[in-house]
């Protein structure tokens, strides 16, 4: 009929402008909201472990990296969620893969790394992806 057509009709007018809408607002890119948040936040923890993972695939080193201080957090809200992590890591004991007891190495084998990350974050999901990275050792 008609009316079922019409109906038809004005539910993808809604769904069009719905997207519409949606495409400008992520054009913009607009912040939502940005604030410091601390590393036993839920998705921060689980930020950090993925860097920590990342940063150690990526590495030639045969010692395993581990994160000793969170030196800032901060999250970014905008059409995703970003995370922005200034840490400290050091070189431990543990040879890849181990990643358990590993305390920091000492004397010759002593290093230390201060990384940024920047992460686009969707942790329901369980996505990540480092969009920058700054790391430089003393």
């Amino acid at each position: 009929t008609m009316a079922e057509l019409w109906q038809a009709l004005r539910l993808r007018l809604v769904v069009l402008l719905t997207l519409m809408a949606l495409t400008y607002q992520a054009r913009k890119k607009t912040f939502l909201s940005v604030h410091e948040v601390t590393a036993t936040e839920d998705y921060a923890k689980d930020s950090l472990q993925w860097i920590t993972d990342q940063y150690n695939k990526e590495s030639d080193d045969k010692y395993h990296f581990r994160i000793f201080r969170v030196l800032k957090i901060q999250k970014r809200i905008t059409d995703h969620m970003e995370y922005h992590l200034n840490v400290e890591m050091q070189r431990t004991t543990c040879q890849k893969p181990e990643t358990t007891n590993c305390v920091p190495q000492e004397g010759e084998l002593y290093k230390q790394v201060n990384c940024f990350f920047s992460v686009f974050a969707n942790p329901w999901f369980e996505q990540y992806k480092i969009l920058n990275k700054n790391c430089s050792s003393d």
